[in-house]
């Protein structure tokens, strides 16, 4: 096995935009950025509710949620595919195999991360600013945007670990998506084909992508700390 051919290869694949690498990379960013997009929308407005609301349960929720952080991605996949399989409530849509189901399964496993992280740092800020808002009439719920604006460059961060956690899962798209090719493989599911199969170039060019946007992320949300810190400050 000559290592350095098999890099050239992946090299030329990546500097050359072959369009089956340009095509799984962008499938996989699309079905990535709208899963996080949706979890956005749904996670820090339930998150922000969670840390100013005070209910019977609401530890356990809490508890339920944290775990759910780390829910296994085939029990995701699993549980989606029940739901839009031909035999489940939702298979008339058609939407198994298919990238939506992929963004469906996604969603669900970023959507605990992001309730989870936002409602540590609003319940940090709340804590912080409680007496000055209060003092203007912002209590309760009503407080959410303000708290939500304060929080953005920590919230960026909560976001950008979720965008992690979808961009390298490979168990919940592999079930709900089939792999299929050109229309739902990604590169996570591309590379581990491609490596059974043996075509270990355009793998390992698929998995330079993916340590370069994890870089990439890490970076971003090192900036956005300090940016947060310095403002704050």
């Amino acid at each position: 096995m000559d290592f350095g051919a098999i890099f050239q290869a992946a090299f030329a694949l990546m500097v050359g935009l072959d369009p089956t690498f340009l095509a799984i990379v962008s499938l996989s960013l699309r079905v990535t950025l709208t899963a996080v997009f949706i979890a956005a929308l749904i996670g820090l407005p339930l998150g922000a509710a969670l840390a100013l609301s005070r209910f019977p349960g609401r530890p356990a929720v809490i508890v339920c949620l944290n775990a759910m952080m780390g829910l296994p991605p085939v029990v995701a996949g699993l549980v989606v595919f029940l739901l839009l399989s031909r035999s489940g409530p939702l298979g008339p849509l058609g939407l198994l195999f298919t990238p939506t189901a992929m963004i469906v399964a996604q969603v669900i496993l970023v959507v605990p991360i992001v309730i989870a992280l936002t409602r540590q740092i609003v319940e940090d800020l709340w804590a912080e600013y409680r007496d000055h808002l209060r003092s203007v009439g912002l209590e309760g719920l009503r407080a959410i945007p303000t708290l939500l604006w304060d929080g953005r460059f920590a919230l960026a961060t909560a976001l950008l670990a979720g965008f992690g956690r979808a961009s390298a899962e490979v168990g919940a798209v592999l079930v709900v998506g089939g792999n299929i090719a050109g229309y739902t493989r990604t590169m996570t599911t591309a590379i581990t084909l491609e490596t059974s199969k043996g075509d270990l170039a355009l793998a390992l060019g698929l998995g330079l992508v993916l340590i370069v946007l994890t870089l990439m992320i890490n970076a971003v949300a090192f900036g956005a700390s300090r940016v947060g810190a310095r403002y704050a400050g």
